[in-house]
């Protein structure tokens, strides 16, 4: 467990533990999202196999999930950050990223990449900036 705090709703947590992942709930939510629209219970396994992945929980139920992709050195790249709909709007999304932030195994990392549609205000919070050379990153996408 990283972190663990009373809210007015109870206890919340973070951990890094994957066996406590309730991977049918994240699959559940990532099927429909935008960015993972379509992700079967194989792929998101396998994300979760090789990445270095949060869960927030409340009263022990898992309400949110993160993954960071990582060489834990030069460079980590923040993905499939959520928190469900009903549990949304009470901050436990930042305690999400808090905890990504403040996680010693990370602490050396040097660049931090991210991509949202939607959520600048959030990571924001935490350092994050719109990339100063964007004409410097190339992308494939293989549909």
């Amino acid at each position: 467990m990283i972190c663990s705090a009373s809210s007015p709703y109870g206890l919340v947590s973070v951990s890094t533990d994957k066996n406590k992942l309730d991977v049918p709930f994240i699959q559940q939510f990532l099927k429909d999202i935008y960015w993972a629209a379509g992700r079967t219970m194989t792929e998101v396994q396998i994300t979760i196999d090789n990445s270095f992945c949060f869960g927030i929980y409340l009263n022990d139920k898992q309400i949110g999930f993160a993954r960071v992709i990582t060489d834990y050195v030069v460079f980590a790249y923040l993905m499939d950050v959520f928190i469900a709909e009903e549990h949304r709007g009470k901050g436990y999304s930042s305690i999400l990223i808090n905890s990504m932030m403040t996680e010693p195994k990370l602490k050396e990392v040097k660049i931090w990449r991210l991509a949202t549609s939607d959520a600048h205000f959030l990571y924001e919070k935490f350092g994050f900036k719109l990339l100063a050379h964007p004409e410097k990153l190339m992308e494939k996408i293989i549909k």
